[in-house]
């Protein structure tokens, strides 16, 4: 799909009884930052999420601005048109529509090589995130950083809400010896944080590889309160990945994903991916009924079926449960996912099985699988990582940009 219909597809798509956006972000407030642009040959890191309030592709912006050449795009997982399935290789190519190269950062490299990066003096990013530690986009961000800082680019990220809201925290934060691309960092499960926010954490906390520090400037957004969810913002969703199509997905996302480390079926390939989940040898009724008994905050839970057609399960009938959000503002999507986890697997113990690096990998650490396996308390396996959860609150406060 060429970019150009790609926009004209959303422009109509768009509502007519839509609300005006209150929220600017930074693609739609990079005409102060003119001078920043002035001169420079632009590599773009982006996908199909990069339009302004008003329906504009990035590209265009940026062909448009005077004395500012676009010289190449960077592509991150699912590819620049959002379109591939997570996990997919992605080679590098050439955009049709503007005759630019697009540089697979999903394929042969995860990290801009100086040679893709001969012809540009700056890179800007700008992709629409999700507000869970082992989406990867900010990991894309993060290595182009080191690759900026190492060939002496300036690197500029345009940033665009967390739709899950900006001051929700919960999890555990990752142990280092965990580090993978679903997580490089010591950072929590749901951060809390923007893209621009986490790009300033990263650099100043010598985070980055071989203690690169990138020139970095953060083209912050308007109008954007930290309790906003993202239909709170005024702002078009644009799901960001083939599995992400709405904002309550995104909201028990950073639980739910963890199945993604089991034999239990997260959904994918449905038109309900993460908001429900089953196996062919689940029995629906009674895990529905099971959960519901959890009490769990915000939530309920539905005996269903369906059949995915790819990813796990393909083509079989699966029995599980859907989820229905009852109080967002309520929802511990980390914490309900484990516990959800955790009564599959003594409701099937010899059927349940773990995909054991993969999990560990996307909780950050071994302990919670552990716990799982041994029927150990989880609660206090919870009061475990409370204080490097408070650790991280600190350094987080330092970077938080938006204070209303």
């Amino acid at each position: 799909m060429k970019l150009g219909k790609v926009a004209m597809a959303l422009i109509f798509a768009a509502s007519s009884s839509a609300c005006e956006a209150s929220v600017k972000t930074g693609l739609d407030n990079i005409g102060s930052y003119k001078r920043l642009f002035r001169g420079k040959r632009v590599g773009i890191i982006t996908n199909h999420t990069a339009y302004s309030r008003d329906g504009r592709y990035i590209v265009d912006i940026f062909r448009n601005m005077d004395d500012v050449t676009v010289t190449a795009l960077f592509g991150p997982e699912h590819g620049i048109y959002g379109a591939e399935q997570d996990g997919k290789r992605i080679d590098s190519g050439t955009e049709p529509t503007y005759d630019l190269p697009i540089y697979s950062l999903y394929g042969e490299t995860l990290k801009p090589t100086p040679e893709m990066l001969r012809e540009v003096d700056m890179l800007v990013f700008d992709i629409q995130d999700i507000g869970a530690r082992f989406y990867t986009y900010i990991y894309t961000m993060s290595l182009a950083m080191e690759a900026a800082a190492e060939c002496g680019k300036r690197f500029v990220v345009l940033d665009r809400p967390n739709p899950i809201n900006g001051l929700q925290v919960e999890g555990n934060v990752l142990k280092p010896q965990f580090a993978s691309f679903v997580g490089l960092y010591p950072i929590a499960v749901r951060h809390g944080m923007t893209v621009g926010e986490l790009a300033t954490m990263f650099n100043e906390q010598g985070w980055l590889a071989n203690g690169a520090k990138a020139d970095l400037v953060v083209v912050p957004m308007k109008g954007w309160r930290r309790g906003d969810w993202y239909d709170q913002t005024g702002l078009r969703f644009i799901k960001p990945s083939p599995n992400m199509p709405d904002v309550e997905t995104a909201t028990i996302y950073p639980g739910l994903c963890l199945l993604e480390g089991t034999t239990v079926s997260e959904g994918r390939g449905t038109s309900m991916p993460f908001r429900q989940f089953g196996a062919p040898w689940i029995d629906s009724e009674n895990l529905a009924a099971r959960l519901n008994r959890l009490n769990l905050q915000g939530m309920r839970f539905e005996p269903t079926s369906f059949s995915p057609i790819q990813s796990k399960y393909r083509g079989q009938k699966c029995h599980g449960v859907r989820i229905v959000v009852t109080n967002r503002d309520l929802l511990q999507p980390f914490w309900s996912g484990i516990l959800i986890i955790n009564e599959i697997y003594r409701t099937y113990p010899d059927t349940f099985q773990w995909k054991e690096r993969h999990f560990d990998r996307l909780c950050g650490t071994s302990a919670i699988r552990e716990a799982i396996t041994a029927e150990s308390s989880l609660a206090k396996l919870r009061e475990g990582w409370q204080a490097d959860l408070k650790s991280f609150l600190r350094i987080r406060e330092k970077y938080l940009v938006y204070r209303n």
